[in-house]
């Protein structure tokens, strides 16, 4: 008879899980048990942190969810810092992991990998933790996670299966999906008092996050109905594309946005938490709305958070924009003559003051990544060019850049969600850009990446220690310490690990070598020096 291991596999297949991230280990060895009879691809990482980075490149890259097997104890502490940084960033991921036996629990008589409490420890990076004890409630539980990725405020989901319970018999267990629930839709009442006031403004702006990913086109068309500029986080860049009139792109906290902000007469936040990381990146102080305030979130809680609502929608964003949209009439400009000029000359005027504060060192940079690889996707980590992308970096696509440097802020997030990213857009060139310091966090990957044949370009940005905190210590005049690590050689590195490896010097190398990389069949080091590159920090 199929044991609990088996048919929980054959149920993630049944819901579209189609590439799982794991390493095998004793305690999950039964939950391999016919794998090899699906359509699942199986990754190994090198480290279990790393099995949620790709988990967490590949949904930022696709849109689809993956799933990781990770065994109990340090297993479980290894992957927590993918997870917090996942629940941040409101992606869905799904971890299932083993645990001692049913009646070993809780007894601390030292067992393999033994853990007390490991659900509580896991619970707080994740939207919920489970302990199944016994096979029946299986369907339920999986019906319970992806309901939360599709219908709630996506994040990980931790599912543990005790030793015992995993080689329980199942057979009679019902494979199928579950119906899943629809995400939440918006109160007739709230549509119609965000229509009035969007009708009665004269100078609206819009701010998107992550929450909007899914309603670029809803977005445009309200934008166009209502002559609003269009900011964006990190999580939304090219939601609206930067080439459209009314994108101002994503730059939340800088003085000229946070002014507008401060000066319009409604705000439409979509999707947003309004957060530190993304309005306050300065540590200005708190953002100042004095016009009124819609906000769209499909989490009832963070519509209390951070800043007051006038009118609070809680909703799946497509669902609400699609709403306010019917809502509208479709010529609303034309009531607001001023407003249908002012709209696109604002977001200009905007646009225009950001630039004016742009380092033509990065902008060089990045401007030659673009050239070399038009539809690449930059998925970064935290280091001085990826602080400077997430200011003035902008894409004409949604899911084309994407970092760790905001919410949760982890380092060596980038060489394995590269991986993942590519996993998931195999036909997209994918970069992983990142500092000498963060790379030394998961450098180990590489061999994963060579061994899942993803041709990620990994883009080492060496500044031969911890950069920004070197900076933070001299300007707060504390003696720099710590911060002056030993960096390896990494294009050694990489042609040891089997990727294929060079250092550029100057920006035509780095569009060559860019090229170059793009028609690898394997992955590609890339080592630029800062010095090489930049005269200095971008003046953020």
């Amino acid at each position: 008879m199929p044991t609990c291991g088996q048919v929980l596999v054959e149920i993630l297949e049944n819901y579209g899980i189609d590439t799982l991230f794991g390493i095998p280990g004793v305690h999950t060895v039964e939950l391999y048990r016919g794998l090899e009879n699906t359509r699942i691809c199986h990754v190994t990482p090198r480290h279990e942190q790393a099995a949620g980075f790709m988990a967490d490149g590949y949904t930022r890259a696709s849109g689809k969810i993956a799933a990781c097997f990770i065994i109990s104890g340090p297993g479980m502490t290894n992957i927590a810092t993918a997870m917090g940084q996942a629940l941040a960033d409101s992606i869905p991921m799904l971890v299932i992991s083993s645990v001692n036996r049913t009646y070993e629990l809780g007894l601390g008589e030292g067992r393999l990998h033994e853990m007390t409490g490991q659900r509580n420890l896991i619970a707080g990076v994740a939207r919920f933790s489970h302990t199944l004890l016994r096979p029946d409630e299986l369907p339920k539980i999986l019906a319970r996670a992806f309901a939360t990725f599709t219908s709630a405020r996506p994040g990980p989901v931790h599912i543990e299966i005790p030793v015992d319970v995993i080689t329980a018999p199942a057979g009679h267990l019902d494979k199928r999906a579950f119906e899943l629930p629809s995400a939440p839709a918006p109160s007739p009442q709230a549509i119609d008092a965000s229509a009035k006031l969007l009708k009665a403004a004269e100078r609206p702006v819009i701010v998107i996050g992550g929450g909007a990913i899914n309603a670029a086109a809803e977005l445009v068309q309200l934008a166009e109905k209502s002559g609003a500029p269009v900011v964006n986080t990190v999580n939304a860049k090219g939601v609206l594309p930067y080439s459209h009139p009314l994108a101002v792109g994503g730059s939340a906290s800088c003085r000229a946005v946070r002014d507008e902000l401060k000066a319009a007469d409604l705000v439409l936040a979509i999707g947003t938490e309004v957060g530190e990381t993304d309005y306050d990146f300065f540590f200005d102080g708190q953002l100042q709305i004095n016009g009124k305030l819609i906000r769209i979130d499909i989490d009832a809680a963070q519509l209390t958070r951070n800043v007051r609502a006038d009118v609070a929608i809680c909703s799946d964003a497509r669902y609400a924009l699609q709403a306010l949209n019917q809502a509208l009439p479709n010529k609303v400009l034309e009531t607001h003559e001023s407003r249908a000029r002012n709209g696109a000359a604002r977001a200009k005027q905007l646009r225009d003051q950001l630039r004016a504060t742009r380092d033509a060192d990065y902008e060089n940079f990045f401007a030659t990544v673009q050239e070399a690889l038009p539809d690449v996707i930059i998925v970064g980590d935290s280091t001085q060019p990826t602080y400077y992308a997430w200011l003035h970096y902008e894409t004409e696509k949604p899911r084309r850049y994407f970092h760790s440097a905001s919410g949760f802020g982890t380092l060596g997030y980038a060489i394995p969600a590269a991986i993942g990213a590519k996993l998931a857009a195999a036909d997209s060139p994918v970069i992983g850009l990142i500092g000498d310091g963060a790379a030394q966090f998961t450098i180990g990957e590489l061999a994963s990446a060579v061994e899942a044949k993803a041709a990620v370009i990994f883009l080492i940005w060496n500044n031969h220690g911890y950069g920004e905190i070197k900076r933070f210590m001299a300007d707060r005049d504390i003696a720099q310490t710590g911060v002056d690590i030993y960096t390896p050689d990494f294009v050694g590195l990489g042609k040891a690990f089997g990727c294929h490896a060079v250092r550029a010097n100057n920006l035509d190398q780095l569009k060559s070598e860019l090229v170059t990389a793009a028609g690898q069949a394997r992955p590609t080091v890339i080592e630029v020096m800062q010095e090489d590159f930049a005269a200095g920090y971008p003046v953020l």
